[in-house]
């Protein structure tokens, strides 16, 4: 039985919670938080995806602190989940990797390239094993672009776009660009990262942005430019009015056929092939679901992760970062 420590009750650990409670090869033994009424589920934090943070978990019969360092230090523990705000994320997780633990930490997996960077060499050095939980790599319907696109089960892919639009979250960390990054570092970087994850690290990015919430690009439209392959753009922001559904999307188009995605939805994932749409089937579960049980089996196997490295995860950031310096300069910036 794996022994959990979650660290953070915002809207994510609670996900992760979630997650976890539905199986039954772990245990999560331990949480922390600095809010009292979090900690002993007073308080819960709602999600912004529908399935999201149910807060189904309870809390009553795990060991609870309120400063991190104490839960890594847990002797009974495992593995230290990491759902803190994106700027605490280096500390942590440094401390976490130094201890032997293995680790599972959200995106972004730090507030800097260079933060970043230094997580990926440090898990490269460690007993435990590392992993970013980017969950867009294991939700049904995108997996499905993955493997169409690497099969080239439609023919060769010529262009995807993906777009994930939703209104601001609210609260002191979102609402301030140097902590979270913005919409291009906390909401976007789904979305970069999927491109990054189909077709690799783009030779260049152009980007136009604009920010009304933070000092950050908060809604932005990017095209990742190849060298050789398929036209591929992503539109994100969190700043549209209040009241605005959340959307996640992509089109792709292929030789022979078009994919659809649109959610939510009963159906979120169309083929449109021959003249005919088809729903796809696709697996139950939400990305987190998939992507906590891939990361035990790695633990329980003592198989570092494959389909996403802490490098990747880096990478990925270093992406952003480019898009954020196009956008603010309005020229191509360069990988």
């Amino acid at each position: 039985m794996i022994r959990i420590g979650v660290m953070g009750l915002g809207m994510m650990g609670v996900t992760h919670l979630d997650a976890y409670a539905k199986r039954n090869d772990c245990i999560v033994a331990a949480v922390s938080d600095k809010l009292p009424e979090r900690l002993h589920g007073q308080q819960k934090a709602a999600g912004n995806v529908d399935g999201q943070a149910q807060g189904s978990f309870d809390l009553s019969m795990t060991r609870k602190y309120t400063e991190g360092m104490d839960l890594i230090n847990d002797p009974d523990l495992d593995v230290i989940d990491i759902c803190l705000p994106t700027h605490l994320h280096i500390d942590y997780a440094l401390a976490t990797l130094n201890s032997g633990k293995h680790l599972l930490i959200e995106k972004p997996l730090a507030r800097t390239y260079a933060d970043a960077k230094r997580l990926a060499d440090a898990a490269d050095k460690a007993r435990g094993i590392a992993m970013t939980a980017m969950c867009l790599r294991f939700w049904p319907g995108w997996t499905h672009l993955k493997d169409a696109v690497a099969n080239q089960t439609y023919g060769k892919c010529l262009a995807v776009h993906f777009r994930r639009m939703a209104s601001h979250p609210g609260g002191g960390f979102y609402s301030n660009g140097d902590l979270s990054g913005g919409a291009a570092l906390d909401l976007h970087i789904h979305d970069t990262d999927f491109a990054h994850y189909l077709f690799g690290v783009p030779k260049s990015v152009y980007t136009a942005a604009y920010s009304v919430v933070t000092n950050q690009p908060d809604h932005l439209v990017t095209h990742y430019r190849y060298e050789t392959g398929p036209m591929v753009t992503a539109e994100g922001s969190w700043c549209m009015s209040a009241g605005f559904p959340f959307k996640m999307q992509f089109t792709a188009n292929f030789e022979r056929a078009s994919l659809i995605y649109d959610f939510p939805g009963d159906n979120p994932l169309t083929l449109v092939e021959n003249g005919k749409a088809t729903p796809v089937p696709l697996e139950a579960g939400m990305g987190y679901d998939h992507e906590i049980g891939y990361f035990l089996n790695c633990v329980q196997s003592a198989r570092r992760p494959e389909r996403v490295t802490m490098q990747q995860a880096a990478d990925t950031i270093r992406i952003v970062e480019a898009e954020v310096r196009s956008g603010r300069s309005g020229q191509i910036a360069v990988l």
